[in-house]
């Protein structure tokens, strides 16, 4: 054998102990089915905690604060944009201001070319001065027309004393034809005094009406002079630019200065330029949009929220957002303002046509604004059209 015989050589011997059968491996353990079941009843043990503990989370979040708040993500950015119109028309000299760019209440934005309206106000002042010139040169006949009234009582007066005379005339006249008429029938009283008598009678008739004219037309010239001085009276009583003329002739003026000051348009609010679709030489009209000014501190929120979700909703509830350009790291706080007066639909161009055969109730959604903090817009600016989501606390009525 080789084990007893020392003389084998060493390689012989490990050749042997390799041709050895190798010794079977023990079997593994069968698991214990007792075992197995014990484990998957703990696993589904934990499995329902887990499921019930996560149920009764969701029920106390919805019973303590789903509750007390509705949400939407169906929200926008809006503002009462300042749309820019020239109010006169002109050629456009200057354009300030480009799109996206920030400009300040006041800033010039565009200026019309002013050489018609310096005219047209150059125009309005020579005006003014030539009222106020007639009005001077109206109230120097004042005192003329009041010297002429003074010279037509002085002609009343005149003409009275002489109707006066020629009536005495002509009762001397009547009195003295009467008695020879009389004695003429006795034939006391030859034809020719007769005669004589009637011819001064017809005369005396004939300057008492003269006279009587006399006094009526010195009554009408007095009676035209006096409406002269009250007309001349009322265009200069009072202070000159209260005159009627010199008032309309300014009103001119003020519309033409006023025409000259708006042909350099300003902006009425401090915003960011938009839809700018103005050149230099172009000529514009009134009421022509030429920009818009989106205000940049002044913003809101418009949420449409379900018609089901707004029953608690009301002014003055508290408003969280968050923005979509800044994710969830930035928050903001609001409140609601108000809703509005109708859904989208009902104020579409093309109303919904709701009474047919084949209608489908569709939920509508009504816009709520919300009013957002201006420190924080200042903080982390928004613009309009941008996505909101919002969550309001109808805890707080």
């Amino acid at each position: 054998m080789a084990e007893d015989n020392p003389q084998i050589p060493a390689e012989v011997k490990r050749q042997e102990e390799t041709a050895r059968p190798a010794t079977s491996a023990p079997a593994p353990a069968q698991p214990d089915p007792a075992e197995q079941k014990a484990k998957r009843k703990r696993l589904l043990t934990i499995l329902a905690l887990v499921v019930g503990v996560v149920a009764v989370l969701l029920l106390l979040y919805h019973f303590l604060i789903g509750v007390r708040h509705v949400s939407t993500d169906n929200a926008y950015v809006g503002a009462d944009t300042a749309q820019i119109t020239p109010l006169v028309a002109g050629a456009v000299a200057e354009v300030r201001v480009a799109n996206t760019q920030l400009v300040r209440k006041g800033d010039i934005l565009v200026v019309i070319d002013p050489a018609d309206a310096r005219i047209a106000a150059d125009r309005a002042a020579a005006d003014l001065g030539s009222a106020r010139r007639k009005l001077s040169e109206t109230r120097s006949t004042g005192g003329s027309l009041a010297a002429d009234v003074t010279a037509r009582d002085s002609d009343v007066e005149r003409a009275r004393a002489e109707r006066v005379s020629a009536q005495a005339d002509f009762d001397k006249a009547q009195t003295d034809l009467s008695r020879r008429e009389k004695l003429a029938g006795a034939g006391a009283v030859s034809g020719d005094e007769l005669t004589t008598a009637r011819n001064a009678f017809a005369t005396a008739r004939a300057r008492l009406l003269v006279s009587s004219a006399a006094v009526d037309q010195a009554l009408a010239n007095r009676k035209a002079s006096l409406e002269k001085l009250a007309a001349n009276q009322a265009l200069t009583e009072g202070p000159t630019e209260s005159n009627p003329d010199v008032a309309s002739a300014r009103a001119r003026y003020d519309a033409a200065k006023l025409d000259l000051t708006r042909t350099v348009i300003r902006a009425p609010i401090s915003g960011i330029v938009a839809q700018r679709n103005v050149q230099v030489g172009q000529r514009v009209a009134p009421g022509t949009a030429v920009m818009t000014i989106v205000p940049s501190s002044a913003m809101y929120v418009d949420a449409n929220f379900k018609e089901g979700q707004l029953k608690k909703v009301r002014v003055g509830q508290p408003v969280t957002l968050e923005a979509d350009i800044y994710g969830g790291s930035v928050e903001y706080h609001g409140k609601v303002i108000g809703m509005a007066g109708g859904t989208g639909s009902a104020f579409a161009l093309i109303p919904a046509q709701n009474a047919t055969g084949n209608w489908i109730k569709v939920v509508q959604r009504l816009p709520v604004r919300i009013a957002l903090d201006p420190k924080e817009l200042a903080d982390h600016p928004l613009r309009v059209g941008l996505s909101m989501d919002v969550d309001i606390d109808v805890s707080e009525h």
